[in-house]
């Protein structure tokens, strides 16, 4: 399987560490935080951790990286930009 570079061609990596740490790099910019919702931007689109106390421990945009403390509930990511719009086969046949 061949390894692709996205965004900045830095990659992206999620860390997380007993639900209670999480570490990202390849962040873009912060959308919006709370103590409940943390959602980036990151090089392969939109990222979403919820959970409880949730606080941003270190945030460093010109390096993409940031660490996150509190409780994890979920992480989610929307799909990224331009890929919902690829059409199967079929739908192009049937067009």
């Amino acid at each position: 399987m061949e390894d692709k570079d996205f965004g900045r061609g830095e990659g992206h990596v999620v860390t997380i560490t007993n639900r209670e740490q999480v570490s990202v790099d390849g962040v873009v910019h912060v959308d919006s935080f709370d103590d409940q919702e943390i959602v980036v931007e990151t090089d392969l689109g939109t990222l979403s951790l919820k959970g409880e106390d949730l606080h941003i421990k270190q945030l460093n945009l010109d390096d993409g990286y940031l660490e996150i403390e509190g409780v994890i509930d979920s992480v989610s990511y929307s799909a990224r930009p331009g890929a919902g719009k690829a059409r199967s086969l079929i739908e192009r046949i049937l067009r």
